[in-house]
């Protein structure tokens, strides 16, 4: 069993909404320094047998078809080591 993570940002000219309350709430919880936040998401799939290529071809059709709106967002696939 392998595990796969798939992040998940908005593209960089999206505006993020969520980020931008983040970053604006920062400073007054005493956090200093930050320019920018970009909030995301990950999606941990756990498959069965070896994370080989033919298997993380098939969790990126899964990410395009259901786990990121690629008009708006892009996203990675990665192996957990």
């Amino acid at each position: 069993m392998a595990r796969v993570i798939v992040d998940v940002m908005l593209k960089p000219e999206i505006l993020d909404p969520q980020g931008q309350a983040i970053a604006r709430a920062l400073p007054r919880l005493g956090f200093s320094g930050v320019s920018a936040v970009r909030q995301g998401k990950r999606f941990e799939v756990e498959i069965e047998g070896a994370a080989d290529e033919a298997a993380l071809d098939e969790v990126r059709k899964m990410a395009e078809t259901l786990l990121a709106n690629t008009v708006i967002e892009d996203y990675s696939v990665r192996v957990e080591g």
